[in-house]
Protein backbone atom coordinates (compact mmCIF):
# COMPACT_ATOMS: atom_id res chain seq x y z
CA UNK A 1 0.00 0.00 0.00
CA UNK A 2 2.75 2.64 0.66
CA UNK A 3 4.10 1.97 -2.78
CA UNK A 4 0.48 2.21 -4.24
CA UNK A 5 0.03 5.13 -2.29
CA UNK A 6 3.03 6.86 -3.00
CA UNK A 7 2.73 6.79 -6.65
CA UNK A 8 -0.80 8.45 -6.28
CA UNK A 9 -2.13 12.07 -7.95
CA UNK A 10 -3.10 14.66 -5.71
CA UNK A 11 -6.62 14.04 -7.95
CA UNK A 12 -6.26 10.43 -6.87
CA UNK A 13 -6.00 10.81 -3.43
CA UNK A 14 -9.28 13.34 -3.42
CA UNK A 15 -10.95 10.54 -5.26
CA UNK A 16 -9.75 8.21 -2.71
CA UNK A 17 -10.75 9.87 0.25
CA UNK A 18 -14.21 11.30 -0.88
CA UNK A 19 -15.04 7.80 -2.02
CA UNK A 20 -13.76 6.22 1.53
CA UNK A 21 -15.15 8.82 4.04
CA UNK A 22 -18.34 8.68 2.02
CA UNK A 23 -18.94 4.63 3.58
CA UNK A 24 -21.10 4.26 6.53
CA UNK A 25 -19.09 3.34 9.59
CA UNK A 26 -20.28 0.07 10.88
CA UNK A 27 -19.87 -0.55 14.37
CA UNK A 28 -17.82 -3.84 14.97
CA UNK A 29 -16.39 -3.86 18.77
CA UNK A 30 -19.23 -3.88 21.84
CA UNK A 31 -17.02 -3.27 24.82
CA UNK A 32 -18.36 -5.25 28.10
CA UNK A 33 -17.30 -4.36 31.26
CA UNK A 34 -17.00 -7.94 33.38
CA UNK A 35 -14.66 -8.76 35.97
CA UNK A 36 -13.74 -12.22 33.94
CA UNK A 37 -13.17 -13.10 30.54
CA UNK A 38 -12.86 -16.29 28.44
CA UNK A 39 -9.90 -18.12 28.56
CA UNK A 40 -8.00 -17.45 25.02
CA UNK A 41 -5.52 -18.65 22.52
CA UNK A 42 -3.31 -16.54 19.81
CA UNK A 43 -3.67 -17.37 16.26
CA UNK A 44 -2.38 -15.47 13.58
CA UNK A 45 -2.51 -12.73 16.07
CA UNK A 46 -5.71 -12.81 17.30
CA UNK A 47 -7.05 -13.74 20.68
CA UNK A 48 -10.07 -16.44 19.86
CA UNK A 49 -11.68 -17.54 22.96
CA UNK A 50 -11.12 -21.56 23.97
CA UNK A 51 -14.04 -23.85 23.23
CA UNK A 52 -14.23 -25.06 26.43
CA UNK A 53 -16.19 -21.96 27.77
CA UNK A 54 -12.97 -21.66 30.64
CA UNK A 55 -12.98 -18.31 32.55
CA UNK A 56 -9.97 -16.52 34.23
CA UNK A 57 -10.03 -12.37 36.00
CA UNK A 58 -9.77 -9.76 33.56
CA UNK A 59 -7.50 -7.87 35.81
CA UNK A 60 -5.55 -4.73 34.30
CA UNK A 61 -6.36 -5.91 30.75
CA UNK A 62 -8.29 -5.71 27.12
CA UNK A 63 -9.37 -8.44 25.84
CA UNK A 64 -10.83 -8.55 21.95
CA UNK A 65 -12.01 -11.25 20.65
CA UNK A 66 -13.93 -12.35 18.10
CA UNK A 67 -18.09 -12.63 18.45
CA UNK A 68 -17.70 -15.60 16.66
CA UNK A 69 -14.37 -17.22 16.12
CA UNK A 70 -14.77 -19.84 13.17
CA UNK A 71 -16.56 -16.86 11.47
CA UNK A 72 -12.90 -15.43 12.07
CA UNK A 73 -10.60 -17.74 11.84
CA UNK A 74 -11.54 -20.31 9.41
CA UNK A 75 -13.99 -17.91 7.23
CA UNK A 76 -12.16 -14.89 7.19
CA UNK A 77 -15.02 -13.06 7.66
CA UNK A 78 -14.09 -9.48 8.31
CA UNK A 79 -18.04 -8.28 9.30
CA UNK A 80 -18.10 -10.90 12.51
CA UNK A 81 -17.28 -8.47 14.53
CA UNK A 82 -15.30 -8.10 18.48
CA UNK A 83 -16.13 -7.93 21.81
CA UNK A 84 -13.86 -5.61 23.64
CA UNK A 85 -13.59 -6.94 27.69
CA UNK A 86 -12.41 -4.45 29.48
CA UNK A 87 -12.35 -4.16 33.57
CA UNK A 88 -15.89 -3.11 35.37
CA UNK A 89 -15.52 0.64 35.72
CA UNK A 90 -13.52 1.34 33.21
CA UNK A 91 -16.28 3.11 31.00
CA UNK A 92 -17.12 5.59 33.81
CA UNK A 93 -13.29 6.44 34.52
CA UNK A 94 -12.39 6.91 30.94
CA UNK A 95 -15.17 9.44 30.52
CA UNK A 96 -14.27 11.49 33.49
CA UNK A 97 -10.46 11.46 32.47
CA UNK A 98 -11.81 11.89 28.83
CA UNK A 99 -13.34 15.30 30.56
CA UNK A 100 -10.53 16.53 32.60
CA UNK A 101 -8.50 16.31 29.17
CA UNK A 102 -10.92 18.07 27.01
CA UNK A 103 -10.43 15.12 24.49
CA UNK A 104 -13.77 16.88 22.94
CA UNK A 105 -12.08 19.86 21.90
CA UNK A 106 -9.97 18.41 19.07
CA UNK A 107 -11.94 15.10 18.78
CA UNK A 108 -15.16 16.62 18.91
CA UNK A 109 -18.15 16.69 21.55
CA UNK A 110 -19.47 13.27 20.06
CA UNK A 111 -15.66 12.02 19.83
CA UNK A 112 -16.43 11.20 16.21
CA UNK A 113 -13.68 13.83 14.81
CA UNK A 114 -13.27 17.38 14.37
CA UNK A 115 -11.70 18.41 11.17
CA UNK A 116 -8.16 16.87 10.49
CA UNK A 117 -8.50 15.12 13.37
CA UNK A 118 -9.81 11.70 13.55
CA UNK A 119 -13.02 10.32 15.14
CA UNK A 120 -12.27 7.58 18.11
CA UNK A 121 -15.44 6.95 19.23
CA UNK A 122 -16.22 2.80 18.30
CA UNK A 123 -12.58 2.17 17.63
CA UNK A 124 -10.68 -0.93 18.94
CA UNK A 125 -9.90 -0.06 22.56
CA UNK A 126 -6.22 -1.76 22.32
CA UNK A 127 -5.36 0.17 18.99
CA UNK A 128 -5.98 3.46 20.92
CA UNK A 129 -3.76 2.48 24.03
CA UNK A 130 -1.09 1.47 21.76
CA UNK A 131 -0.98 5.03 19.85
CA UNK A 132 -1.16 7.17 23.29
CA UNK A 133 1.46 5.08 24.39
CA UNK A 134 3.57 5.42 21.11
CA UNK A 135 2.79 9.31 21.32
CA UNK A 136 4.07 9.06 25.01
CA UNK A 137 6.80 7.01 23.75
CA UNK A 138 7.96 9.46 21.28
CA UNK A 139 7.57 7.03 18.81
CA UNK A 140 4.42 8.22 17.19
CA UNK A 141 5.49 11.44 14.98
CA UNK A 142 2.41 11.38 12.54
CA UNK A 143 1.57 15.70 11.49
CA UNK A 144 -0.65 16.27 14.70
CA UNK A 145 0.91 13.81 16.75
CA UNK A 146 2.92 17.55 18.66
CA UNK A 147 -0.47 18.32 20.19
CA UNK A 148 -1.37 14.74 21.85
CA UNK A 149 1.97 14.64 23.53
CA UNK A 150 1.01 16.95 26.36
CA UNK A 151 -2.20 15.19 26.78
CA UNK A 152 -0.78 11.71 27.08
CA UNK A 153 2.67 12.49 28.58
CA UNK A 154 1.26 11.59 32.81
CA UNK A 155 -1.46 9.20 31.77
CA UNK A 156 -0.82 5.30 33.65
CA UNK A 157 -1.50 2.42 31.57
CA UNK A 158 -4.59 2.21 33.51
CA UNK A 159 -5.58 5.74 32.73
CA UNK A 160 -4.97 4.83 29.13
CA UNK A 161 -7.23 1.69 29.27
CA UNK A 162 -9.86 3.28 30.91
CA UNK A 163 -9.81 6.16 27.89
CA UNK A 164 -9.55 3.91 25.36
CA UNK A 165 -12.54 1.42 26.99
CA UNK A 166 -14.69 4.74 27.08
CA UNK A 167 -13.99 6.12 23.19
CA UNK A 168 -14.53 2.51 22.13
CA UNK A 169 -17.82 2.34 24.21
CA UNK A 170 -19.38 5.24 22.27
CA UNK A 171 -21.27 5.20 18.86
CA UNK A 172 -18.98 6.30 15.77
Amino acid sequence: MIAIAKGMTDDEIKASAEYFGAMKWTPWIEVKETATVPKTRIAGGLFLTLDANETEPIADRIIEVPVNTEATEVLRNPRSGFYAYVPEGSIAKGQQLAAQARCGSCHGADLRGLGPVPGIAGRSPSYMVRQMYDMQAGTRKGEWTSLMKPVVEKLSAEDMLDLAAFAASRTP
